[in-house]
């Protein structure tokens, strides 16, 4: 394939999944000029690492997942450790989320659970954000470079949480 195919191929591969960039951009980044930026610096690795993608061993959208999460996670490292303040959920999240689901307007429990999902760590952040996609333990251990059976017992555990924040009054009502 040619330089320029090549990168029509990826422009449009990218066109096709860049709600990927912009949820995992919005987990990781609260200020839109961050966001921007974000998705910039992983819209960058996926085009360099373009060559390594290879359509016979798995989807599109897994590699892409596998390589914006790691952008998002070390980009969230580099972040906390030089703010430890938990920063609060903006809309942006929301309104990407809802339009990615076909949800006109986010109700106050879709609020409170991304609220939620943004207090987590970013890798549990990364792991919840490919549950609610419907992505298989299997194709989530493959992103995330774990073992299914740690995908489930970290899952199991975030849901604990959350129903225990939900018992103790934090609840989830609309």
């Amino acid at each position: 394939m040619t330089d320029r195919l090549r990168q029509r191929h990826f422009e449009t591969l990218l066109r096709e999944h860049q709600l990927i960039v912009f949820k995992v951009a919005a987990i990781y980044a609260r200020h839109a000029e961050d966001r921007r930026d974000l998705a910039q610096e992983i819209a960058t690795q996926l085009w360099r690492s373009f060559d390594s993608y290879d359509e016979q061993r798995g989807r599109f959208s897994t590699w892409m997942y596998r390589i914006a999460l790691n952008v998002g996670i070390s980009s969230a490292r580099r972040t906390s450790s030089q703010d430890e303040r938990v920063q609060p959920l903006d809309e942006y999240l929301l309104e990407t989320v809802a339009s990615g689901a076909g949800i006109d307007e986010p109700d106050e429990r879709l609020r409170q659970l991304y609220t939620f999902i943004g207090e987590l760590d970013p890798l549990n952040r990364a792991l919840i954000l490919l549950y609610l996609e419907d992505r298989s333990y299997a194709e989530i251990a493959e992103v995330l470079g774990i073992s299914e059976t740690n995908v489930a017992t970290k899952i199991g555990r975030i849901k604990q949480k959350l129903r225990g924040r939900v018992a103790a009054g934090e609840s989830m009502r609309a």
